[in-house]
């Protein structure tokens, strides 16, 4: 699927919100601890923050990513464009634009894992959840931009 890569507009909170609303619902391991229109709204605040880039393709939000300086705090994928390397874009899109990136995923996200690793990123942390809302073990990971 051919995508775009854009600044997330006020008008695509919806479908950033469906997106991270879809992961949730489709995820046995992830608890619910917002509503939807929590995850609405914090998608809408992520984007008047200037932190999201969206993947459109077809008039359609297929993916997302958000980041503010080097701390990713989203990279979804619609269940229906996973698969497609859209994720990849995502992060080659941010990691072009930094020299360095760090973020969290839930040690259940196995599948995170094996992306991040994939893409360069390290294992440097790992916690029993204390400090994360949904009170998951997670594993922080790092990137740094090699200097050829």
């Amino acid at each position: 699927m051919s995508v775009l890569l854009r600044a997330a507009q006020p008008t695509d909170a919806g479908a950033v919100g469906a997106i991270l609303s879809g992961f949730i619902d489709g995820t046995d391991w992830m608890p619910r601890i917002h509503t939807r229109a929590e995850d609405l709204s914090f998608a809408g605040h992520m984007i008047e923050q200037g932190w999201v880039t969206v993947a459109e393709g077809g008039g359609q939000v297929h993916a997302f990513s958000a980041r503010n300086g080097a701390d990713v705090h989203a990279l979804y994928v619609d269940v229906s464009a996973q698969g497609q390397g859209i994720g990849a874009d995502l992060l080659a899109r941010m990691q072009a634009d930094a020299d360095h990136l760090t973020l969290w995923t839930f040690q259940a996200n196995t599948g995170a894992q094996r992306f991040y690793l994939r893409h360069g990123f390290a294992e440097t942390e790992r916690t029993d959840g204390a400090r994360n809302d949904e009170g998951l073990p997670d594993i922080r990971y790092d990137w740094h931009k090699r200097n050829t």
